[in-house]
């Protein structure tokens, strides 16, 4: 039904929809053309993990405000809580597609649990997906090969180790391949990086700041129409920084250029930089520079 909300937090619970069996409650693997059903048009609430490898036409996702890119050797993933609109673009087929599901509780109190912070592209969305060549969608299928393997075995006391140890490989072979990306999509990364210098710029040269606030990573995420965590990440990736650390580092600059060039007190820079309390802008002046802002007016005049 469309627009339904179907709210999938648990393994068996997709399988059992789908007409799969489940080989172990926590975690499965699922290829989309063998599912005796489908979700139509309902909205998914994940309550799992999930990553999905695109194979070929059938079916395309939606998240939050646009479809996702989603081709041929495309890898999407989902953590708990997001929301995910399934969209059939083929009447006639199942979706091409192949799912590594698993369940939070498989990974609580594991090394691989430690590590999932790591692994940001969860949170990313539209347009953000992985792109596999060929020689890493073959590398990409060879793990999910080898989790499926475990999965035929008898669950035992050794199955939730090796089968987290199996799916951490995946996690970090995406990582890999996402800085492949970032590097191969250098001339992209650079515009949106000389927009968000644009948006920064605007933001206080048309005294955002002073009415809405200090600056947030968020706000210029939407500007860009990217995820948060993606832009974070591209951001590192670009600059060797963090993107709050980027933000920090132009009201710096530019607290530097009031203090000099003007007879504004440290109070109304901070106002107009965008803090709500003058001693929070001292204290990160103070942490960049060495100096407070005052030290900082009287030692260079």
């Amino acid at each position: 039904m469309e627009n339904e909300i179907v709210i999938l937090d648990s393994v068996e619970k997709f399988n059992r929809h789908c007409g799969f069996e489940t080989l172990h409650p926590l975690v499965s693997i699922v290829d989309m053309s063998q599912s005796k059903n489908d979700f139509g048009r309902s909205r998914m609430n994940y309550g799992i993990y999930a990553l999905w490898l695109k194979n070929g036409v059938g079916c395309s996702l939606k998240y939050g405000r646009r479809h996702y890119d989603y081709a041929e050797g495309t890898v999407v993933s989902f953590a708990p809580g997001q929301m995910v609109q399934a969209e059939p673009t083929n009447t006639d087929a199942m979706p091409q597609s192949i799912g590594l599901l698993f369940h939070p509780d498989l990974i609580h109190g594991t090394a691989l649990s430690r590590k999932m912070e790591r692994y940001t592209f969860f949170s990313y969305d539209e347009a953000e997906a992985l792109h596999l060549s060929e020689r890493e969608r073959h590398d990409y299928m060879e793990i999910l090969e080898s989790i499926h393997k475990e999965l035929d075995h008898p669950i035992d006391k050794h199955s939730r180790e090796l089968l987290c140890d199996r799916i951490g490989l995946l996690l970090d072979l995406c990582l890999r391949f996402y800085d492949r990306q970032f590097i191969t999509r250098e001339v992209v990364n650079k515009d949106l990086l000389a927009d968000f210098d644009r948006h920064l710029n605007t933001y206080f040269k048309e005294g955002l700041a002073a009415r809405k606030g200090f600056p947030t990573v968020a706000y210029f995420a939407d500007k860009l129409c990217l995820s948060t965590g993606y832009f974070g990440d591209l951001i590192k990736k670009e600059t060797g920084m963090t993107a709050q650390r980027y933000i920090q580092n132009k009201i710096i600059d530019l607290s530097k250029r009031d203090l000099l060039g003007s007879t504004l007190s440290v109070s109304e820079i901070a106002y107009s930089l965008g803090f709500d309390y003058p001693q929070h802008f001292t204290r990160l002046f103070k942490k960049q520079t060495g100096l407070s802002p005052t030290e900082y007016r009287n030692q260079i005049n």
